[in-house]
């Protein structure tokens, strides 16, 4: 590597750490515990960008493997209700595609990290949030470093208040919505022997009678699958804005997020100990 280029990943390193620390405290200033899986995360979730980066490289030699080419037939198809919210079906599925691929990464940034150390949905939402940072800081890296190959470093600015403010809190908002979801789905047995949560989805319901599912594993099916709709949903709708210059909607969009995130990480039923309940119940028996 050059000293040029040497200089040039510095300091896209540099530029994309500003975000992840700014939101990292935002997040994390007031938690008492699970810093270092919270660090472990991050780094996992900085890591599992380069799966990504392998699948887009293989393109190259395997054109069958890019699943965007699939969507080009549908570009000249429209879906909306009038002229201001007419969306190429492409650009919808194109935006789907993406929002799967990059919090299903994300999930399993969390996977491998968790081992039975999550104790309760709010460490779920926080362990998920720092996959997303970790994420979030590697694409920034790269990004930042294109432009200023591409585009010069003067030109550098605007993308790097725009990836810092409103593209690296879109991924924590995605991700901890999934993340409270996976906490669900975790405990589902204790939680379900609270009965907090009797809004089922009626398909679950039918497909656990007629397969005997255990109500727990038809429960956390349930809600893996509920919140995995609902971030790459979250994900595709924030491009689409950005992808058909709707970016007005973005700061009210993401102000919804933020208050929902922050809801989350302070409800107190969110708060309870499941996992560490079930393990002084169990060294009891024991």
């Amino acid at each position: 590597m050059s000293q040029i280029a040497l200089i040039k990943v510095v300091f896209s390193f540099l530029l994309a750490v500003i975000p992840a620390c700014i939101w990292g405290y935002i997040f994390y200033s007031k938690q008492v515990g699970q810093k270092r899986m919270t660090v472990q995360t991050f780094a996992v979730g900085a890591l599992f960008v380069l799966p990504i980066l392998g699948y887009k490289s293989l393109w190259k030699y395997f054109p069958w493997l890019n699943a965007f080419q699939y969507t080009h037939p549908f570009k000249d198809d429209l879906i909306g209700f009038s002229n201001f919210t007419l969306i190429p079906v492409s650009v919808l599925l194109t935006f789907l595609i993406v929002g799967v691929i990059e919090e299903i990464t994300k999930f399993f940034a969390v996977k491998v990290t968790d081992r039975g150390r999550i104790c309760s949905i709010d460490d779920a939402i926080e362990m998920a949030i720092s996959a997303a940072l970790g994420f979030s800081f590697s694409e920034n890296m790269i990004y930042f470093y294109n432009i200023i190959t591409t585009r010069g470093p003067e030109n550098i600015l605007m993308p790097f208040i725009f990836r810092s403010l409103f593209s690296t809190f879109a991924h924590l908002m995605f991700s901890g919505v999934l993340g409270y979801y996976y906490g669900l789905a975790h405990f589902a047995s204790p939680i379900l022997q609270d009965e907090h949560f009797k809004n089922r989805w009626k398909i679950f319901r039918t497909l656990a009678q007629i397969f005997h599912f255990r109500k727990d594993v038809g429960f956390r099916e349930e809600k893996m699958l509920q919140g995995l709709l609902f971030a790459v949903s979250l994900h595709a709708l924030f491009n689409i804005f950005l992808e058909m210059d709707w970016t007005f909607l973005i700061v009210p969009y993401l102000t919804g997020g933020y208050i929902l995130l922050s809801h989350l990480l302070s409800t107190k039923e969110d708060h309870k100990l499941y996992g560490r309940l079930t393990v002084i119940s169990q060294e009891t028996q024991d």
